[in-house]
Parts: C-alpha cells; structure tokens; sequence
C-alpha cells in the first residue's frame, strides 16, 4: 500500500483540477491570450502541481519511509536516500 492511499481520492480530484488548467492554458494560447495572463496561469498550475507534490512526498516520510526506518536493515537507508533524492529534484525544478 502506498503513503497516499488514504487520500488518494484527494489527489485525483486535485490533479482533475489541474488538468482543467492546462486545457484552459492551451485554450488562452489558441485565442492569442495576452502574455502576462497566461504566464500567471501557467505559475498557477505550477504552484498547484507543487501541492500536489509537496503532499505525496509528506506521505511518503510519513508512511513508507517511517516503516522501513522501524523495520531496519538495509531497506531504511535506501528508502532514506529515495526520500533526499526526491527532495532534491523538488527543489531543482
């Protein structure tokens, strides 16, 4: 079972709403939408994308990481190194 399970219906419907956004990006730039209103929507979908990150990385720690730490061995230290390297692409992009 996955850290997000329990609120994987959240996530759907989150990811649901983004998706709208986007078709509302694409939309904008077919009908030559001004520069400055697309690029905010496209931050908007952005921030709201990392949400939705920033949430399935909290239920990462908190479920899969935190079981392998308590069950030890070597699986905890590589899903300690899953988690950092995650974090380290979330904070690149």
């Amino acid at each position: 079972m996955h850290g997000y399970s329990a609120d994987k219906q959240a996530y759907l419907t989150r990811l649901r709403r983004i998706e709208g956004q986007i078709r509302g990006l694409q939309r904008m730039v077919e009908e030559d939408a001004y520069c400055i209103d697309v690029l905010t929507q496209v931050s908007a979908a952005t921030r709201a994308l990392q949400a939705v990150a920033l949430g399935l990385l909290e239920d990462h720690i908190g479920h899969c990481v935190t079981d392998a730490i308590n069950a030890g061995g070597p699986e905890a230290e590589a899903k300690v190194k899953e988690a950092s390297a995650a974090i380290a692409r979330l904070v690149r992009s």
